[in-house]
């Protein structure tokens, strides 16, 4: 019996273009003071990252798979597939590296093996929608002579700021202080580059703010107006908003917010609703704040961005965007007015109208969502950093 523990050393939230690092230990779990004889073996281990794409089919037209290759790895293949038994399509895969061949452990004796990956800078984030899902995972494969192939998956969360991939790393000057007391190689030097360039793209990027006014009307009049500050976000920011309803012409007796993420399916990928299709357009509520208005001069809400959730992309099957869905109900009564008198010569009992004729009406707003930093993320969110197998 053989123990394989593979654990990320930064947790398992990265983004695309870092490089991952993996310590995978090999240990024979027997004491010490066991015979010789319980040495234990293994041919060879290797490691992968992949990501692996699944669409639901009464959601999604995809093509027919391509049947020249096949997703099935007889027992005695040597050959890693790292999404064997996995469903869906393997639609990005890094070269595998070999960690070891030919180990032999004696009892109680461990050794560890370092693995680091670049991530891919074209493929598309980690996301798990209605329609489709991609799910990214770093596999490791060992095997013991003549047996079959032992996988062990670890999941990871793949964050892509758009651009990156066409950024160059400059070979003829420092990128950072560096000390000559420590020694730094050149992915180390690329990979933190990398990251820092991506903290200043997301700072630009979110930090400007400016006061945007939008006139909220409907058919009689209007409503009021709704004003906010910025319309790009990062994840675990919140999005802030105000309402000034003094100004309207229609009374609104209630209103509500929802910070939402649309998930849409690309036309050339659509099924059609008559063959038993589901929708294309999916809509999943993230944040939600309702509020009765009526004498209501100026209100003000915040929604927070959640950190575990996907930011906004594009790919050749399906898009996700941010947008804020209102909803108003608003009274068709002009002049409505639900509080008793101020000044009232004798004491009477006042109470209001049972009914009030209404209208609703909603408004999107679209916003823009950026990822984060990884460390921010794996800490709020965190996920399994260790994962075991025994063989």
């Amino acid at each position: 019996m053989i123990e394989v523990v593979a654990e990320l050393s930064r947790g398992p939230v990265f983004l695309a273009g870092e490089a991952l690092e993996c310590v995978v230990t090999v240990t024979n779990p027997l004491p010490p003071t066991a015979t010789s004889a319980s040495s234990e073996a293994l041919a060879w281990a290797s490691a992968q990252i992949h990501c692996q794409f699944h669409a639901s089919e009464s959601r999604v037209a995809l093509p027919p798979p391509d049947s020249s290759q096949p997703d099935v790895q007889p027992e005695s293949q040597t050959v890693l597939l790292p999404h064997r038994g996995e469903r869906g399509q393997c639609i990005l895969s890094t070269p595998p590296k070999i960690l070891f061949c030919d180990l032999r452990l004696d009892p109680g004796e461990s050794k560890s093996y370092s693995y680091s990956e670049v991530l891919p800078v074209e493929g598309p984030p980690s996301f798990r929608g209605q329609s489709v899902k991609y799910v990214y995972k770093l596999t490791i494969g060992c095997q013991r002579v003549n047996s079959p192939i032992t996988l062990l998956r670890v999941p990871l969360r793949v964050l892509v700021l758009t651009g990156l991939q066409d950024v160059r790393f400059p070979q003829d000057e420092a990128v950072a202080p560096s000390s000559p007391f420590l020694e730094e190689d050149e992915g180390g030097k690329k990979d933190s580059w990398l990251t820092e360039l991506a903290g200043e793209r997301l700072m630009a990027a979110t930090s400007c703010r400016s006061l945007h006014l939008y006139n909220i009307s409907d058919g009689r009049g209007k409503v009021g107006t709704f004003g906010i500050f910025k319309s790009v976000y990062r994840l675990g920011e919140d999005v802030v908003g105000t309402l000034n309803l003094g100004e309207g012409t229609v009374a609104c007796l209630q209103f509500s917010v929802s910070l939402q993420t649309e998930e849409r399916v690309q036309p050339e990928y659509q099924r059609r609703r008559g063959a038993g299709g589901a929708p294309s357009v999916s809509h999943i509520t993230h944040a939600r704040h309702q509020e009765s208005c009526l004498h209501t001069t100026r209100t003000s809400f915040s929604l927070p961005i959640p950190l575990s959730s996907t930011p906004g992309f594009c790919t050749a099957i399906v898009s996700l965007k941010w947008r804020l869905h209102f909803e108003f109900v608003t009274s068709r009564e002009p002049g409505l007015v639900l509080l008793p008198p101020v000044e009232q010569p004798e004491p009477a009992t006042w109470t209001g109208p049972e009914q009030v004729p209404v209208d609703t009406f909603s408004w999107d707003l679209p916003i823009k969502v950026l990822p984060t930093s990884p460390t921010l993320a794996s800490y709020a969110a965190p996920g399994p950093s260790t994962s075991t197998i025994t063989i």
